[in-house]
């Protein structure tokens, strides 16, 4: 993920929520320190993110229809899944990754 991407997150999650998210909402969703934080996640937004926050940021994308559902995520298009459900269930899942995002954000 690079910086720009970083802050196209941002943006998407605040759309998501609505809510505008700030470097200091950014750092708790990444689990950086309270202290420090907003500081690290504005240096990220120009040159990226580590590969473990990263990790963390592409799960909570899936929060934004912006965003692919990862692959190891998608069990939506599985034969025991009638194809008729899968927006649905898809949809479902994307409302439990915005409500992970709030509960991270407390």
């Amino acid at each position: 993920m690079t910086g720009p991407e970083l802050k196209q997150l941002r943006n998407d999650l605040s759309d998501v929520i609505a809510r505008k998210l700030t470097a200091a909402d950014m750092a708790k969703l990444c689990g950086l320190p309270e202290k420090g934080g907003a500081d690290i996640v504005r240096r990220w937004e120009v040159s990226g993110p580590t590969p473990s926050a990263t990790k963390v940021l592409r799960v909570l994308a899936m929060a934004s229809e912006r965003y692919p559902i990862l692959e190891k995520f998608d069990i939506f298009d599985r034969h025991d899944v009638r194809e008729e459900d899968r927006p649905a269930k898809r949809a479902a899942f994307r409302a439990q990754m915005r409500d992970e995002v709030l509960r991270r954000l407390g």
